[in-house]
């Protein structure tokens, strides 16, 4: 009778210990269906431009379960948390209650990609029979790490359906939240999408558009089209949002350059808004499988629609022109349903220590769940498509 292969599950302080190309042939075997977010590439320049590690409160402790030869069959980005910050599933009011029961909510651990609320694979697993069986061990692994290290527990945030459906058959607590994407019904043009919408909303929202490009140039820049100068004009504008909306941002100016350098700047996609020529405004995209992710803009000048120009309406064309099927935009932004983009549910699972907390985060989800539900059926009435013409969502 032959002996069950033995496997470990090893914690690494930096993603640079694991090897790109074992790392990558469990996130992203196939060129096709690539996710950048979850690539070595992106996860390296994080740490390398130091946004995380060192005292961000991100401190990287990544997973990758190894068989007897060595061979790394399954892997997972994880990070100690000391904040909530940067997660975009907001489990603040967790912390509140369980400090005032007198517990300690941080640290915690936190699978997931720093500050990308980016829907995707977070339990990376190479393809093959035993696929579903070592995504059960890696995940019991990683619940075992925050059990004997005094973590109140493990979160696993914008994971697949699923991978969320799995683990909620294991145990873990299962939420929703919700975005809104855009799915391009096979539209040849920009105009042929302007045609599937209602009278109304298609005038407004050309009156929008030429608004905001009134003396305006809009520059489409992908990979190694972008220059060191270009960065240097988008990251003047991320600055002026992000000092704006949460007072420090994110990223650093040195973060952009390596992943431009990287193995994924090739999905690299910059949209620049120039008075001449003079950037103005800009938005950074990324590109992966069959999708465009919106991730940050900002503008030096302010003009009415220049946010949903440079956001929402040069990704639709864009995806459009590339015959992408679908936009992300990021987190929240219920504006964002006039242009087009639809409530489309985001999941993430969550294994707590303690079992008083999970009793009761357990019965908040339920109620959750239904809201959320009811929350994206009536936000969806709202669409801006003429009857029978808005696009099945993903």
């Amino acid at each position: 009778m032959s002996r069950a292969p033995e496997f470990k599950v090893e914690v690494h302080p930096r993603i640079a210990d694991i090897p790109a190309e074992a790392w990558d042939a469990c996130a992203n075997a196939d060129e096709a269906t690539l996710d950048p977010f979850v690539s070595h590439a992106f996860l390296k320049a994080l740490e390398d431009a130091g946004t995380v590690g060192g005292r961000t409160g991100w401190v990287p402790r990544h997973l990758a379960m190894k068989q007897e030869d060595g061979e790394i069959v399954a892997c997972a980005p994880c990070y100690v948390k000391t904040h909530s910050r940067g997660e975009y599933v907001f489990d603040s009011g967790w912390a509140d209650a369980f400090a005032r029961a007198g517990g300690e909510y941080y640290p915690k651990l936190q699978m997931a990609v720093p500050f990308t609320p980016v829907p995707g694979r977070r339990l990376l697993v190479r393809a093959g029979p035993e696929s579903a069986a070592h995504e059960s061990m890696l995940a019991t692994a990683a619940a075992q790490l925050a059990d004997r290290n005094e973590l109140s527990g493990l979160h696993i945030t914008f994971l697949t359906r699923e991978e969320w459906e799995r683990l909620g058959a294991h145990g873990f607590l299962q939420r929703m939240d919700q975005q809104f994407h855009w799915a391009n019904a096979g539209y040849g043009t920009f105009d042929d999408y302007l045609g599937s919408l209602a009278s109304r909303k298609r005038k407004t929202m050309r009156k929008e558009r030429e608004q905001a490009m009134e003396g305006l140039t809009i520059e489409w820049l992908r990979g190694s089209e972008i220059k060191e100068a270009d960065w240097d004009a988008f990251f003047t504008f991320y600055m002026d949002t992000g000092s704006r909306k949460w007072g420090a941002p994110y990223l650093n100016r040195r973060f952009f350059s390596l992943l431009g350098a990287s193995t994924v700047g090739n999905r690299c996609v910059l949209m620049l808004a120039k008075k001449g020529a003079r950037p103005i405004a800009g938005s950074f995209h990324l590109a992966g499988g069959d999708c465009l992710y919106g991730r940050y803009w900002g503008a030096t000048e302010h003009r009415p629609f220049l946010h949903f120009e440079m956001c929402y309406y040069q990704a639709i064309d864009y995806c459009i022109q590339h015959r992408l099927a679908r936009a992300e935009a990021g987190a929240q932004g219920e504006h964002k349903i006039a242009r087009g983009y639809l409530p489309t549910l985001t999941y993430s699972a969550h294994h707590i220590v303690d079992p008083a907390l999970r009793r009761a985060i357990a019965e908040y989800l339920a109620r959750e769940r239904a809201y959320v539900r009811e929350a994206g059926e009536e936000l969806a009435e709202y669409a801006p498509f003429r009857k029978g013409a808005r696009p099945d969502q993903a």
